[in-house]
């Protein structure tokens, strides 16, 4: 791991991950062979691309049932009381439909409805993701949107991950297409025989999936372009510098290109944190990935005080935090940019990744400064509800015209003037 001391954090320069121009004219390629060849296009790209000749994107009873029963019951269980509580979170967050008369008969107000369709992207390749099945599609359902699909690229054995057929079992979700990569999101980006398209496209996935969602973005809505996972960890020696590594390699394990980063006032706990990384590295399984993770990414920041880490964690602006110090509520109030903050050295990352509730598909690469985690809010929207009665427009027409003449706009003027008493209209 790379140690910084002087305050130097150029690093986050090269955080942001350029495409090469020969991918982006790859997805482009992709999107346009969906467009024109729909389920045959899919059909090719999956048997290119993974391997696996199917018969139908559409996945069948049989393959749910067959993969719900290989699915361990320890596991069914966990992932139902995951559900639990991440449908407990976000049912918290639902907004409101509301009006407020005012003065003269103005009522104003919003009216909130969810969106007709949705899309949930599952990753598959190296691993299998229950959860990104629960996070994706929990807050639509209860946004209360009506159609959520799920896609995930097969497995070897010519079907999606158990797991995944599970979580989406448990919560009702029922059609799911057998397809991943570029080609799915350009499936519920603009349709083919067999998939309708949608109104927004949700999960997080490779490069590929990224460059995919962001040249459909404009005739659909995506959630955002995530980059590698990334982690920062305030601690010190409050915490066991054991429990530190692990949670570092949490998120070294996910890419190579993860970051994890730790932030300590105390150089001797730093060091006693990294040689705990090297020690778990060596019997970790996905050893490979998270050492690669750890020498090009991995970061020691040594800070004179909590309030020179507060500013060094809100330049990161990490996509997870933990704050493992020994009064993390002291430090709290200082954070303004994080996506999930993880409070106390028992709050470790996975619990959030998982099970406690709160949304996992979360802000990367900085974007925690503007962004906000996926939630009900991301899958609905607002109208503005505007109603003038006869006294309101007498008492207000003649500032309307007034602004709307100063902005060149006669039409509008006169649009208001016809309604006023004993106004003169011109034309």
């Amino acid at each position: 791991m790379e140690w910084i001391k002087d305050g130097n954090l150029d690093f986050l320069k090269k955080r942001k991950i350029e495409a090469r121009e020969e991918a982006q004219k790859s997805v482009a390629e992709i999107i346009a062979k969906v467009k024109s060849d729909g389920d045959q296009a899919l059909l090719d790209y999956t048997r290119q691309f993974d391997g696996i000749g199917l018969a139908s994107i559409l996945a069948s009873e049989a393959d749910k049932n067959e993969a719900v029963r290989h699915v361990p019951e320890p596991v069914l269980a966990a992932i139902k009381q995951a559900a639990k509580n991440i449908y407990a979170f976000h049912k918290k967050q639902m907004p409101k439909s509301w009006t407020e008369p005012a003065e003269q008969g103005v009522v104003l107000g919003q009216k909130v409805t969810p969106l007709d369709s949705v899309g949930v992207y599952v990753p598959g390749g190296t691993a299998c993701y229950p959860s990104s099945v629960l996070m994706g599609a929990i807050p639509a359902l209860v946004a209360g949107v009506k159609r959520v699909v799920l896609v995930s690229p097969p497995q070897k054995n010519g079907r999606i991950a158990d797991g995944v057929f599970a979580a989406a079992n448990e919560i009702g979700i029922d059609e799911i297409y057998q397809v991943g990569g570029a080609q799915a999101i350009a499936a519920l980006a603009y349709g083919t025989e067999s998939i309708r398209p949608v109104d927004k496209i949700v999960g997080p996935g490779n490069l590929y999936v990224m460059l995919a969602k962001k040249q459909v973005f404009g005739d659909v809505a995506i959630d955002s372009l995530a980059g590698p996972s990334e982690i920062a960890i305030v601690a010190d020696e409050a915490s066991d510098p054991a429990w530190i590594a692990a949670d570092l390699l949490s998120q070294a394990e996910h890419d190579r290109l993860s970051m994890p980063i730790l932030v300590t006032v105390s150089e001797a706990f730093g060091k006693q944190v990294e040689q705990e990384v090297m020690k778990q590295l060596k019997d970790l399984p996905r050893t490979d990935i998270a050492s690669e993770s750890v020498n090009r990414q991995g970061k020691i920041i040594l800070v004179s005080g909590l309030s020179e880490a507060a500013q060094v964690i809100n330049s990161i602006a990490p996509e997870h935090l933990e704050l493992a110090t020994g009064d993390p509520h002291a430090l709290l109030p200082l954070i303004r940019h994080a996506g999930a903050i993880f409070l106390g050295k028992y709050s470790s990352e996975p619990v959030g990744d998982y099970f406690a509730g709160p949304n996992h598909i979360i802000p990367t690469n900085g974007s925690a400064r503007y962004a906000s985690p996926l939630g009900v809010e991301s899958f609905i929207k607002r109208s503005s509800i505007i109603e003038y009665s006869n006294d309101a427009l007498q008492a207000n027409g003649q500032a309307i015209a007034a602004f709307a003449r100063f902005e060149g706009l006669e039409g509008h003027a006169r649009a208001v003037e016809k309604r006023m008493e004993g106004a003169v209209v011109h034309g």
